[in-house]
């Protein structure tokens, strides 16, 4: 921008803030509170906590327990009076306590409200709080929402639309999760567009108010994987709802949701807007998010769009509303880089690139420049000079005073985004939406601080951007940088990218161009023979490959070689063992497409969870490289008496048998395999009987990485045969196993049995896990959560979700979009995008399924079961299932499968709950969905469970807590408590030197060795 241009753009920006600062147009409501309430401190966490749970809680009881779980510590006088907007402090005061409640208390000490509101609070949330409370969220929520209905929204624009405004009234909250949400939410759409046109004066559609739509409330499966479904259903929904506005003469705007949804939304946004039914319509609309580093390539996409059909499209320009979700998700999936900038200058930068290229193409576009910001706002003025076809935007209740000058002063048209529903449903959306754009509503709590200077609010983005040391934020690492210099993460693909998928399908395809091939590999030599065939279990028909089964002979001779290497492999020192770990790590990585084309076709993975096997795998070789420098590289010093050194080494034990399971033939498999190396341990690693094949693939890679071919050997075979034999073998150190409780029982009784040195069994079994519900939870989330973790991997996972615990206030709501959720899956081919769930592994475990859900079926209800319509005739599928039972004491054993059982439990019963989980006898992983942070404490507190995943938080963020080690559930990463694992792979030696005997030389007084 030239320096005159940036001058005026300066002195406009003063002069907007200044105004709003001296009180000359008026206070804003939201924009005070949130000043007065900024999201960085404890009280305006609480309040968002509060907004977002405490109306759509059905029951008082536990209404009563969130109030006293978030009020009571924290400092309310600070407010009270803080602020010269009435709404502040009536909303304060009701938040608190009824004006009626505090003149009876004689003693109140007015400067300590929130003495008096603790006093309450401790009584037990008596009604009369809950009412305070509960009104003042609805006075919160009249400052998020426009209104209730949208008959009452557009009575109440009114007297806006004669000052100037326009609006565009958004109906909904959550995105559908069922097809009857979607068909609930075209039907409000339908209504309002309806309602609005009546409205309207039929001009111009630029003039007229306009409804905006989100396309993940059209559909429950809006998604990139989905792509034919969404075309087939989704477009001809949008196209109707389209056609229904342009009749009416308004405008239609498609709201920006999520980076991974920008193709599609592409994709459903060009073939309506190509129809010729829309032809000559300009109120067709959509918003493009300015932080997405695709923006400006988008915009152009876009003005190619509009040319073609010689129509302007309505483009509303945001920053956008997603920011930590983009981030997080692209930490997790691995990403090479974020879709959004890391700076929140390099944001405003790109909005206004955005902006000035909106306004060079008027023959394409009308934009609408929606912001709080008075910079951006005083810079798009200056270089819209002399154009007048363009409005600008802001949210309901935000950013009043710095629009009354542009409506009022300038005459530039401003349409108010106005969301219309209950608050009960619109609450959690809104805050989660105004807590992930933090960031971007910053200026909000800037604009009206006195305490901070004119200058450095409206500080120009540019000049702020090019004085950057570094462009991306420091604090914010790369994903593959996430763990710091430990360790790098794993990559990871996004699935939602036609240029990163088109090279991993031919890849994949390539690679099972020949038939794979595994058999007994000892001394780095594969043993021949013709082998049994290895069939895809989504296809019968389909052989992958060939594998030969070892001996008992052959696992002597293994044990044998093994023996007589590790001492050597023990010896090298810690650093070399962590580099070859690594270099298999980086193997792995290079071979990606094969390693996830036999987790596809041999293991039966669907293509999301191939990606996850890779990346635990890499990750599992990374960390315990890391560890193995952190543990093993030199004795570490003990303090102890003078005159003496004491030192403590950890040494491998000898030869481990590493018995893997066939749900993650490659993850666990090389994770048993990496932590006895790392260790200093040979290794005899069993495969699963179903599934050689990859883990053939792996020791090749580990042999190619320089694991040495006597270190570790692979043997194929039956468990009863192949395991029985390593197990007995008196030479083998340590067992480590993954498989099934019953399994893990033989082999420890047999490992007793033998004489001489006792045995390590490091065993990871099955489980029942549970999910304990209360009505504080959201039950969109809940049923996500359930969903994934019961049905994804076809239920085929030791931490998937068994019993589902529902408070009985939401248990039918929640229950009722469970079996819509579950309609909405796909059961198929696991090498097809669109499936979601994939066979399962054998005939003997569909036939187990079979057997179970018969029993159910007969004995108690079933909820639902998801159809099979596009299946593999000659696969071992079996849907998921869900049915209703009494309580888990019913379920004998586990059921590793895609079956989830649900139980109904009133709030006086949840410790009888928790005992009941206790009673199982297992305890490998418990999920929590509370926002309720003291029943979690006490969830955690009385349960006996090693792994404990909890989802309390306003904007459905999964907290981990896993101190003993265990399967995450999103199929990636190390398994948490990694030193005490690895532990176990290593002896203990303590070696104490007395240097003051025999005349200061060394002598050893002890070596002992311990099994932790």
């Amino acid at each position: 921008m030239p320096t005159e241009q940036s001058g005026r753009v300066q002195a406009l920006a003063n002069g907007l803030v200044t105004a709003v600062r001296e009180g000359e147009v008026g206070s804003g409501g939201l924009d005070a509170f949130l000043n007065q309430y900024e999201l960085s401190s404890e009280e305006g966490v609480v309040l968002m906590c509060l907004a977002e749970a405490l109306l759509r809680i059905p029951d008082a009881d536990t209404r009563d327990d969130l109030i006293k779980d978030k009020i009571g510590g924290a400092h309310w006088e600070r407010h009270l009076g803080a602020s010269s907007s009435l709404f502040v402090n009536a909303s304060t005061w009701a938040l608190m306590l009824t004006g009626r409640l505090v003149a009876i208390d004689t003693g109140f000490d007015w400067r300590n409200p929130g003495e008096l509101l603790g006093r309450v609070v401790a009584r037990g949330g008596e009604p009369i709080i809950r009412q305070a409370l509960a009104q003042g969220m609805r006075i919160l929520g009249r400052q998020f929402v426009m209104d209730r209905t949208i008959d009452a929204a557009l009575e109440r624009a009114r007297e806006d639309e004669l000052r100037g405004y326009r609006f565009s009234y958004d109906m909904l909250g959550e995105a559908a999760r069922t097809m009857a949400d979607a068909d609930r939410y075209f039907e409000a759409y339908a209504d309002a567009i309806d309602k609005i046109g009546k409205a309207a004066d039929g001009g111009d559609p630029f003039d007229q108010p306009g409804i905006s739509v989100k396309l993940s409330a059209l559909h429950p499966r809006y998604e990139y994987v989905q792509q034919d479904r969404v075309m087939a259903e989704l477009a001809p929904r949008l196209h109707s709802l389209a056609t229904m506005a342009k009749e009416c003469g308004i405008g239609f705007t498609v709201d920006a949701e999520e980076a991974d949804r920008l193709d599609i939304s592409l994709d459903v946004i060009g073939a309506v807007f190509r129809d010729p039914a829309l032809a000559g319509w300009e109120g067709f609309g959509l918003a493009v998010q300015a932080y997405q580093k695709r923006a400006l390539p988008l915009i152009d996409w876009l003005a190619d769009l509009a040319r073609g059909q010689k129509r302007r499209l309505f483009v509303r320009l945001v920053k956008g509303a997603y920011w930590d979700t983009e981030i997080k998700a692209a930490q997790e999936l691995g990403l090479d880089g974020y879709p959004v900038f890391t700076r929140k200058t390099s944001t405003d930068v790109s909005y206004l690139a955005c902006a000035q290229r909106l306004l060079d193409v008027p023959k394409a576009f009308y934009p609408a420049f929606a912001t709080h910001n008075a910079q951006t706002v005083a810079s798009v003025l200056v270089r819209a000079k002399g154009r007048t076809s363009y409005e600008f935007q802001r949210l309901h209740g935000m950013g009043e005073p710095l629009y009354e000058q542009l409506v009022g002063e300038w005459d530039r048209p401003c349409r108010v985004y106005a969301p219309v529903g209950s608050h009960e449903d619109l609450l959690p959306y809104l805050v989660r939406r105004l807590l992930e754009n933090g960031a971007n509503s910053s200026f909000v709590n800037r604009i009206i601080d006195e305490r901070l200077p004119v200058e450095s609010i409206v500080a120009d983005p540019i000049a702020a951007t090019v004085a950057l040391d570094a462009k991306p934020h420091p604090r914010i690492p790369l994903p593959v940088d996430l763990f710091g210099a430990a360790r790098s993460n794993s990559g990871g693909v996004d699935l939602s990218d036609l240029t990163a998928l088109q090279p991993l399908a031919a890849s994949m395809a390539d690679s099972l161009a020949e038939p794979a091939h595994a058999g007994p590999l000892i001394d780095g030599t594969m043993v021949e023979g013709e082998g049994r065939p290895v069939f895809d279990p989504a296809d019968l028909d389909r052989v992958v490959g060939t594998s030969l089964n070892a001996t008992p002979d052959q696992v002597g001779h293994a044990v044998t070689l093994a023996e007589r290497a590790q001492a050597d492999w023990d010896n090298t020192a810690a650093d070399a063992r962590a580099a070859i770990l690594e270099r298999a790590a980086d193997f792995y990585e290079t071979e990606r497409a094969a390693l996830m084309a036999l987790a596809v076709r041999e293991a039966g993975k669907t293509i999301d969870d191939a990606v996850a096997e890779v990346r635990e795998a890499v990750d599992f070789l990374r960390y315990y490289a890391e560890r193995a420098r952190f543990d093993f590289a030199a004795p570490q010093i003990l303090p102890g008496p003078t005159g003496e050194a004491n030192e403590i080494a950890l040494r491998g034990r000898g030869v481990f048998a590493c018995i893997s399971p066939w749900n993650f033939p490659l993850a666990i498999f090389t994770g048993q395999v990496a932590a006895a190396l790392a260790a200093g341990n040979a290794v005899v690693a069993k495969p699963a009987e179903q599934t050689p094949l990859i883990a053939a693939r792996a020791i090749a890679l580990l042999h190619e990485a320089g694991v040495p071919g006597d270190v570790l050997h692979l043997l194929p075979g039956s468990g009863k045969e192949i395991g029985g034999a390593l197990t007995a073998d008196p030479r083998i150190a340590g067992v480590a196993f993954t498989g099934g409780t019953d399994t893990a029982r033989t082999i420890n009784r047999t490992l007793a049995a033998r004489d001489g040195p006792i045995v390590p069994l490091i065993a990871e079994t099955g489980g029942q896990n549970a999910m304990i519900v209360d009505s504080s939870a959201l039950p969109e989330q809940v049923v996500g959560d359930a969903v994934d973790s019961a049905f994804r991997s076809a239920g085929q996972r030791c931490s998937a979700l068994r019993v589902l615990y529902l408070q009985d206030d939401v248990a039918d709501r929640v229950i009722e979009m469970l079996a819509g959720a579950m309609a909405e899956l796909k059961v198929g081919d696991p090498g097809l995008l669109a499936t979601d769930v994939g066979p399962v592994i054998d005939e003997a475990a569909r036939d187990m399924l079979r057997a179970h859900a018969d029993r159910m079926e007969s004995e108690f209800s079933l909820i639902a079961r998801t159809p099979m319509l596009d299946a593999p005739a000659r696969g071992v599928y079996f849907p998921p299932h869900a049915f209703e039972i009494d309580g888990i004491e019913v379920l004998r054993r586990e059921v590793f499968g895609p079956i989830l059982h649900v139980v109904r439990y009133s709030r006086a019963q949840l410790d009888t709950v928790i005992d009941s989980i206790n009673g199982t006898g297992y305890g490998l992983t418990l999920g929590i969905h509370s926002r309720i942070d003291s029943t979690v404490a006490h969830i955690r507190c009385r349960s006996r469970v090693g792994n404990i995943y909890v989802n309390r938080n306003q904007i459905g963020a999964a907290v981990g807590v896993q101190p003993f080690g265990g399967e995450g559930l999103s199929g990636t990463g190390p398994k948490a408590g990694g030193p005490r694992y690895l532990h176990r792979f290593a002896t203990e030696r303590t070696v104490s030197t007395d240097t003051t005997a025999a005349g200061g030389n060394a002598s050893l007084l002890s070596l002992q060795d311990e099994i932790e």
